[in-house]
């Protein structure tokens, strides 16, 4: 006689039916991974002494901060209780990894992101201290937190220990990101997340899209000053992205070779879900928009000689792909690994709900914001490579 569950189909436990995390536990993953790469983008120059990123070295490190003040506010969003979320510095609790966030978004927030952006853009703080118009130059003297002393020797120091905090800096950014992929990765009970590759893959992906964000915001940004395009800046930014994508892309594959291999007990589930629930986004939006069209569009770019302005074309276009495909990503792990019912035997669907407080309308403005955040971060400590007497009014519009 046959189990009654080989008798069931289409059958979901009653807590099952509704998913318990939204599109804003999408945007968590997401935004975290563009301050990850957006930073890994800045070390570039910093440590690995890749000049030809130089242009934007600035840049990317108030895009990460940008970026990183918004990155809990999903969370903030969809806890119902948000207040609480003090409690994990009150009460820390070692082995709860979403309890720990608290402590490595602080001591990235803090410790390494704001100290190194200080510490680059002091000399500009100080100079506009004593420049700026009288309202804004208030400011900028608190900013300089009482130090003043811009000589030689001084700024030796800032950019030795700036070396230092950016050297820090990347496994930090290693660990916001990568923690994320652990919390899937761990989850045992779900074969959808249940993979050691989890982390490694949520890593090389956040690093393609921050780089991805930084060179959209740098083209449009030179584009709106009405500045020339630094086009070995854009070569090298596109040369690291199809490297790093490739080498994302790789591992993507070798986890589906792996599932298909394995071909446990869940995969004949998983691969229903993927050829139906999630056909569009993980078929179409992911694999063939988001990583085969762009990888072949860079690929190209790298083997054969392209004018200045098909390789701009190419670059921007390349990525907005890069973008939605790893945002389907996160999409299709977060949503897809709620839309299965744990005996396998039934599916869900995901209603997306627009002006609600974990609807679309939250999701749109939460990504809208960092732009906001970094158009005033960018007013106040203007990051082209242009002197602060400019930036102030001052004499020398040059550029150094």
């Amino acid at each position: 006689m046959e189990p009654v569950t080989k008798l069931v189909e289409g059958f979901m436990y009653p807590n099952e039916v509704e998913l318990q995390w939204s599109i804003l536990i999408v945007l968590y993953p997401y935004i975290t991974g563009l301050v990850a790469g957006a930073f890994i983008l800045a070390s570039l120059e910093r440590v690995f002494r890749v000049e030809a990123v130089k242009p934007t070295y600035r840049l990317a490190l108030l895009t990460a901060l940008a970026f990183l003040l918004v990155a809990p506010l999903p969370l903030q969003l969809h806890l119902g209780h948000p207040e609480r979320s003090f409690e994990m510095f009150l009460t820390p609790h070692r082995s709860s990894a979403m309890a720990m966030f608290g402590f490595v978004y602080l001591w990235y927030l803090a410790a390494v992101l704001v100290m190194e952006i200080w510490l680059d853009f002091r000399k500009d703080i100080v100079l506009l201290s004593r420049t700026a118009p009288s309202a804004m130059r208030w400011i900028y003297k608190l900013l300089t937190l009482g130090s003043q002393n811009i000589s030689e020797r001084s700024l030796q120091i800032d950019d030795r220990v700036g070396y230092i905090v950016t050297v820090v800096g990347i496994p930090s950014a290693f660990l916001l990101h990568g923690y994320v992929g652990f919390i899937f990765g761990s989850v045992k009970a779900n074969p959808w997340w249940s993979t050691p590759l989890m982390p490694i893959v949520f890593l090389f992906s956040a690093i393609s899209s921050g780089i991805s964000v930084v060179l959209l915001i740098y083209m449009a940004a030179t584009r709106l000053r009405r500045q020339a395009l630094d086009m070995r800046c854009l070569d090298t930014m596109g040369s690291y992205l199809f490297y790093l994508f490739v080498i994302d892309f790789t591992l993507e594959m070798v986890d589906l070779t792996h599932r298909i291999y394995e071909a446990g007990e869940s995969f004949q589930s998983l691969d229903f879900m993927v050829h139906s629930r999630l056909y569009f986004s993980h078929i179409v939006v992911q694999i063939v928009l988001g990583t085969l069209v762009p990888l072949a569009l860079l690929g190209s770019a790298q083997l054969w000689r392209m004018s200045e302005a098909r390789r701009k074309s190419v670059y921007a276009l390349s990525g907005l792909l890069i973008m939605t495909g790893i945002f389907a990503m996160r999409w299709n792990v977060v949503i897809g690994g709620q839309l299965f019912s744990k005996s396998f035997l039934g599916y869900t669907t995901y209603k997306l709900e627009f002006a609600t407080r974990e609807g679309l309308l939250a999701a749109i403005l939460l990504m809208i914001l960092p732009f906001i955040i970094l158009w005033a971060l960018v007013k106040l400590l203007p990051p082209w490579t242009t002197l602060a007497h400019e930036a102030a009014g001052g004499r020398d519009g040059g550029n150094t």
